[in-house]
């Protein structure tokens, strides 16, 4: 081990006390009862429940962990999924992704980490240690001077918080709002002890940057010999697949990165697309074998077991719908799994210390914050590193942008007016500068003066998805008007021309559809919505609606008694329910 390196990144050394499947400092039974441990001195509010979930088809253990109500006053989510190729570990990870959220998210509702200044205070404060604004123009891929990137970071009051530079061994402070906007809680992660948090995120923050930038541009990859690998974890979950005649491919995605991305695509070829799904995921990890194995779990953990009509959310990775969609990904030259890079060490801290140093000499700096939750205290940790690229974030990003979007969207209106017109003068005839207007025209209840500016910036925008999103706006600014009807289809028939894969644009379609009396056309657009997330409690309540008015009662009692299972506080389900004689079947909420 070299200590040395250990000592400058102010690391503490972590031996591996568990191999199986993950890396991990201690066996999973132990993360377990710590993890258990840990929520039962927050009471009851937080961890509800785990629960096994899988079907037992591949044998691949999936867990579920259910927040109770403290933890979903804190959390957008109420269930988290955890994965492994035991029982024991895919239940520690759900718990550990429920320590990471619920830490993640009561660290931003406490105002006592931050401090709150706009970019020249924030210099006088923090001096040498604020993160330069070249960092900041990185983050985005930005070719801008210094000077202009400082003028456009002092129109809004950023949230200072100190983040640790792990190869440096030294804090960095940054406006952390920033990040979280750019990567949402991309990044956050929970471990065992400061340095396995630390390396979890890092993974994944590299597997979502190469998952980026491959999606983007589909390049021919090598696809990994599965016949040839020897490990006996991951022999045994292709042989799980096998054995139900479910085809995977492994693709090689680790690019030029100092560790191994391992991409996993399967599908059903007895159940797809009735009763399954395609699935395409990626693990990455410091050995081959442990990248693939996180990937193919991860699968596991989508897929239903290939046989329930589960319907994943895509996040790092697109979804498709038709195996030609996914054709890119079956060429390129066969490998084998030795061939990819290997970051494997004894130790974790080592790992994290050689990924660091490795990612810094990239140009990519690994920062994170300590997010420990003072009373639960698990490890948990946000992780961020500039320049990555993240896939659900805009590839036509700059400081102005993001800048701009918090002015509309959260700025006080005397800081945002001003704000606005100052980045119209660093950004003349940017395409973001009409968008921005009309949301903060939304802001201020005048949908009659956001509605040009959304006309003006669909015009605009560069690319398919921005004019879709223009549309869009156009078209929620005519339903706050009460304009339904044919002038609201238009702009809305656009967005999902240009980008068919929005719930959001079939719900107000289908809602100025029902407000126009057409519920065929209406129940259409809610199925099309539900299509893209069957778990949208108010699109199963708007299509209960619908088949209510069509006359199709035992539909539409089924429906509305779905959306009430999942939200029971749709006033207007419950009613609709009522209605149609359906209080015998009420669910117990």
């Amino acid at each position: 081990m070299d200590n040395s390196l250990l000592a400058r990144a102010g690391l503490t050394a972590r031996p591996k006390g568990y191999v199986r499947d993950q890396d991990k400092i201690c066996p999973p039974t132990e993360t377990v009862d710590r993890a258990k441990a840990a929520f039962a001195r927050l009471g009851a509010g937080v961890l509800a429940e785990t629960k096994r979930i899988d079907t037992g088809r591949l044998g691949i253990p999936v867990f579920m962990s259910l927040c109770g109500e403290t933890a979903r006053a804190v959390m957008p989510t109420r269930k988290q999924m955890g994965k492994g190729a035991s029982p024991e570990q895919a239940e520690a990870s759900a718990l550990m992704e429920l320590a990471e959220r619920f830490s993640f998210f009561s660290f931003w509702a406490d105002p006592s980490r931050f401090t709150e200044a706009i970019w020249s205070e924030a210099e006088a404060r923090f001096g040498d240690a604020l993160a330069p604004a070249s960092l900041m123009r990185h983050s985005v891929g930005e070719d801008i001077d210094d000077d202009t990137a400082r003028r456009v970071l002092e129109l809004y009051p950023w949230r200072f918080a100190p983040a640790r530079n792990i190869a440096a061994g030294r804090d960095v402070v940054l406006p952390l709002d920033w990040f979280k906007m750019l990567n949402e809680f991309n990044g956050s992660s929970a471990g065992n002890c400061f340095e396995e948090s630390v390396l979890q995120g890092a993974c994944e923050l590299v597997e979502r940057h190469v998952c980026a930038v491959i999606d983007r541009d589909r390049p021919p990859l090598p696809t990994i010999d599965t016949a040839a690998i020897d490990d006996p974890v991951l022999a045994d979950l292709l042989a799980a697949f096998a054995r139900e005649g479910i085809r995977v491919w492994l693709k090689d995605f680790t690019l030029a990165m100092p560790v191994p991305t391992v991409a996993a695509i399967a599908y059903d070829p007895a159940t797809f697309p009735d009763a399954s799904e395609i699935v395409f995921t990626a693990g990455t990890a410091a050995s081959p074998a442990k990248a693939a194995i996180r990937a193919l779990t991860e699968v596991a953990q989508l897929a239903g077991d290939f046989e329930t009509s589960s319907n994943y959310e895509a996040s790092g990775l697109p979804k498709f719908v038709t195996l030609e969609e996914a054709g890119w990904l079956f060429s390129g030259p066969q490998t084998s799994l030795d061939s990819l890079p290997r970051l494997e060490r004894g130790d974790i801290a080592e790992e994290l210390a050689i990924l660091a140093d490795e990612l810094s000499a990239l140009g990519h700096p690994l920062l994170t914050v300590d997010t420990t939750h003072p009373v639960l205290e698990l490890a948990a940790n946000y992780n961020i590193v500039p320049g990555f690229a993240f896939r659900e974030r805009t590839p036509n990003a700059s400081l102005g942008l993001f800048t701009g979007r918090l002015l509309a969207e959260k700025a006080p209106p005397h800081i945002a007016a001003p704000g606005l017109a100052k980045l119209a003068g660093i950004y003349p005839n940017a395409p973001f500068l009409p968008f921005f207007e009309g949301l903060f025209a939304l802001r201020l209840g005048d949908p009659e003066e956001a509605l040009p500016a959304f006309t003006r910036a669909e015009a605009l925008q560069p690319d398919d998805e921005d004019r879709a999103l223009a549309a869009f706006y156009q078209a929620h600014a005519l339903s706050l008007l009460g304009r339904f009807g044919p002038e609201l289809a238009a702009p809305l028939d656009r967005a999902i021309a240009l980008s068919p894969a929005v719930k959001e644009y079939y719900n107000l379609r289908g809602v100025s559809r029902f407000k126009a009396g057409d519920y065929e056309a209406a129940a259409a657009d809610f199925e099309a919505a539900l299509a893209l997330d069957a778990g949208s409690a108010m699109d199963l309540a708007n299509l209960g609606l619908c088949q209510e008015r069509l006359g199709r009662l035992d539909l539409a009692a089924h429906h509305l008694g779905a959306a009430l299972t999942l939200d029971g506080d749709i006033a207007f389900a419950r009613e609709a329910l009522e209605r149609i004689g359906g209080r015998r079947d009420l669910p117990n909420i």
